[in-house]
């Protein structure tokens, strides 16, 4: 199944048509600002274990969870001053932070690390899905290491929708970019660390 949504206005009927899927346990695609991703809602462990088998790949435990702003960010992971200024320069945005997690986080997500990726995309329907769940989404983007030149199978949701025939949902948000997010390691008291370096350049 394909559900439109449209980014500069994200119908709310449809929003809570896909937020409906996610409470029942369903896994769906959807838009952010980097490439389109695998989401699930954090309450539901099956769909969670459905999220990582979906994805598949070397790296498919490697999940983070997508909150709908700064404050929610705390009540998942320790956020000191250091890195409540650098989320609030740089989020919403296309950047992945690592932060110690709390103990609100699955052991389906953490499977057996005491760190978690967090985001909050600069994509309107990504962030409307979250807010009106009510809680993160777990997620993990599309397999971008098996489509060669095809970035198409990456970027328009008809062709991911193809490839990902196992969700039970593509948000079809227009076509997204190939671009990775950067991942920045918040780990360490007072340092950070950029682990990848993404479409855009952190700001402190």
């Amino acid at each position: 199944m394909i559900i439109k949504l449209y980014p500069e206005n994200p119908n709310e009927r449809t929003v809570r048509q896909v937020v409906d899927l996610l409470r029942r346990g369903g896994v769906i695609v959807y838009p952010t600002d980097t490439v389109y991703a695998l989401g699930c809602a954090l309450d539901q462990p099956k769909a969670i274990e459905r999220l990582r088998s979906i994805r598949g790949g070397k790296d498919s435990s490697e999940m983070s969870i997508v909150c709908s702003d700064i404050s929610e960010v705390a009540e998942y992971a320790r956020v000191d001053n250091l890195v409540f200024k650098l989320l609030k320069h740089n989020l919403p945005g296309p950047f992945t932070f690592i932060l110690p997690a709390s103990s609100k986080i699955s052991d389906k997500v953490m499977v057996g690390r005491k760190t978690v990726g967090i985001r909050i995309p600069d994509n309107s329907i990504a962030r409307a899905i979250v807010e009106a769940l009510g809680e993160p989404l777990v997620t993990t983007s599309v397999r971008t290491d098996d489509v060669g030149d095809e970035v198409e199978y990456i970027t328009d949701p008809e062709l991911i929708h193809e490839r990902y025939a196992a969700v039970d949902a593509v948000v079809d948000g227009g076509m997204g970019d190939n671009f990775a997010s950067t991942v920045v390691d918040c780990t360490t008291s007072g340092e950070v660390e950029i682990l990848r370096q993404g479409r855009s350049e952190l700001e402190f």
